[in-house]
């Protein structure tokens, strides 16, 4: 299997944290996405950020800009989908998902998960501490057109379109904390800098 493509999957709205970019927040001196891209990076072969809204506002960090191509902020699968699109034409065979809002996560999370989905028709593996983190994923892009067509027909929960197509898990260790903490609330990015 040829190294994946990743994506930053940053198109939420970040609701409890009163809207806006998480991915802006600053964490140590750097954004919260600038973490996030140094954690991915040196582990795939192109990087990308799935957002919505104004691309100009991620020009600083130099990657493609990929907006969802499902309207109406239907969930992560949506960054997945656009993801693998761009992944399509680009000649990749997969990708792999990281939430900008998750600063931690394992730095050899795409070895584990292409170990995971080792000898699968359609390679497709999901992170898992306590329990599965859908946002931490490897993706084949034979199946966009099936994702594609799930979510115009309504599906929004990432497992259950997982579940369908016999997701692997890549068990990761909890040390002192789980490495798949993400940042929802004020609280949480204090408990991150403590965590620094």
């Amino acid at each position: 299997m040829k190294q994946p493509f990743g994506v930053i999957l940053a198109g939420g709205q970040a609701r409890r944290m009163g809207g806006g970019d998480k991915g802006a927040l600053m964490l140590g001196g750097q954004s919260l996405l600038r973490h996030v891209i140094d954690r991915l990076d040196p582990q795939v072969d192109a990087l990308a950020l799935n957002a919505n809204g104004d691309a100009a506002r991620f020009e600083a960090y130099g990657l493609p800009v990929l907006p969802d191509s499902i309207d109406g902020f239907v969930g992560p699968l949506a960054g997945v989908l656009a993801g693998l699109d761009w992944a399509a034409s680009q000649g990749a065979e997969t990708i792999v998902t990281a939430a900008a809002d998750t600063p931690f996560f394992p730095c050899d999370l795409v070895p584990r998960l292409m170990e995971a989905a080792e000898g699968m028709e359609y390679p497709l593996a999901l992170a898992s501490t306590d329990g599965r983190h859908p946002t931490f994923g490897l993706w084949p892009v034979t199946l966009r057109e099936d994702l594609r067509a799930a979510l115009s027909g309504g599906l929004r929960k990432i497992v259950q379109w997982t579940d369908q197509h016999c997701a692997q898990t890549a068990s990761f260790a909890v040390a002192e904390f789980d490495p798949f903490f993400n940042i929802n609330t004020p609280e949480d990015l204090a408990h991150a800098e403590g965590l620094l």
